[in-house]
């Protein structure tokens, strides 16, 4: 057991080297779980326990794994694209403006929306993002600019600029839909798919058909961890942010 500790240590402080050297940051987002997971493990790994404390942590660390094993499952079937229908209207969910220039994970988004929209000339298209800190613009403003410049008809864009959390996104975006009988298509990263669609239910949304954009290969591990928290979280408190 004590091999176990000090090997996914060593991996999980690598994982953060490597994050934090592709980001150029010590603290990007979640990156310090990795850390202070793999400092926890080295120190388990080291530390002169008796055997039947490290028979303990065998069972808690199985445990963990199982649920971490079902999490990710969920996660990783909601990754599969909905082609069951077509959408009436597709809710392209806000993620962090620089300025006024959008981030990678928000151009994957728009970049998924642009495929859709291509495919579906009759479909709607909700940006849905307000204004944040370091954000000269709201989201949803910034979303539909690149739509239009790539072609999109700005009669075809909704722009919904208030909303501060996935939550919010679909709540706030109601107002412009059936949320009930609409067919709603929701883009956003794969990793975050899963989580946006339960809480779309939640607000409300019955018919859903999920359009998953890619992530950056890099920081995907990472994303997916922080979903398995986020996910636990929400059906734990019985409700989702």
């Amino acid at each position: 057991m004590k091999y176990y500790f000090l090997i996914v240590g060593v991996l999980c402080v690598l994982y953060y080297l490597l994050l934090a050297w592709y980001s150029r940051r010590l603290s990007s987002t979640f990156a310090g779980f990795w850390l202070i997971t793999g400092g926890v493990h080295l120190i388990l790994g080291c530390a002169p326990f008796p055997v039947s404390a490290y028979r303990i942590l065998k069972y808690a660390a199985a445990a963990v794994w199982i649920v971490f094993a079902a999490v990710q499952l969920r996660i990783l079937a909601a990754m599969i694209p909905d082609k069951s229908c077509e959408a009436d209207c597709i809710i392209v969910l806000g993620a962090q403006v620089r300025g006024r220039r959008i981030t990678n994970s928000l151009k994957r988004r728009l970049d998924a929306a642009l495929e859709y929209l291509g495919e579906h000339p009759h479909a709607r298209v909700i940006v849905s993002g307000g204004q944040g800190k370091g954000e000269d613009i709201p989201e949803a403003e910034a979303m539909a600019e690149y739509l239009i410049s790539n072609g999109v008809d700005p009669c075809r864009i909704i722009r919904e600029d208030q909303s501060t959390s996935t939550r919010e996104n679909f709540r706030f975006s109601r107002k412009f839909l059936d949320a009930e009988n609409a067919v709603t298509g929701i883009v956003t990263n794969d990793f975050h798919i899963c989580r946006a669609e339960m809480i779309a239910r939640r607000e409300g949304y019955r018919r859903i058909i999920r359009i998953p954009a890619s992530s950056n290969p890099v920081f995907q591990l990472n994303y997916l961890v922080r979903e398995f928290f986020a996910i636990v979280a929400m059906l734990v408190r019985g409700r989702g942010k």
